[in-house]
C-alpha cells in the first residue's frame, strides 16, 4: 500500500499566483516520489450534500475506468467522494485537483 501520509491537499483559491504554482510544483514532487504511473489513483472529497455539486465532481473524472464510491454524514449535511481512476502521471492528478477546485464548496483531501 502506498504511503499518502506525506501528501495534504488543500482548499486554494483559484488563482495562477506563486503560492498556487509552488504547492502544485511541490505536490509533483511528492507525487513522483511516492507514486509509480501510470496507475490508478484514489480521490477525495467532502462536498455539501447538494445533487448538483455531487453531479459536477463526477463530471471531472471522465476516464471509462473511474469508480465512484460515497458515504453521506451522520446528520446528512455532508458527503464524502472516494473517486478511483487512472492517471498515466503527476500532471493528471494535479489537472483533477483543479479542475475540482473550480468548483465551489469542494473540500479536496
Amino acid at each position: 500500500m502506498t504511503d499518502f501520509s506525506n501528501i495534504h491537499m488543500q482548499d486554494l483559491p483559484d488563482n495562477e499566483g506563486s503560492s498556487a504554482t509552488d504547492f502544485y510544483d511541490n505536490f509533483r514532487v511528492k507525487l513522483n516520489s511516492v507514486e509509480q504511473f501510470p496507475s490508478m489513483y484514489t480521490f477525495k472529497f467532502i462536498i455539501k450534500a447538494d445533487e448538483e455539486k455531487l453531479t459536477q465532481v463526477k463530471g471531472v473524472f471522465t476516464h471509462p475506468s473511474s469508480k465512484f464510491s460515497e458515504k453521506e454524514s451522520s446528520g446528512g449535511k455532508y458527503r464524502s467522494i472516494t473517486v478511483e481512476t487512472f492517471v498515466n502521471h503527476a500532471e493528471d492528478v494535479i489537472d483533477y485537483y483543479k479542475k475540482v477546485s473550480k468548483i465551489e464548496s469542494v473540500i479536496m483531501l
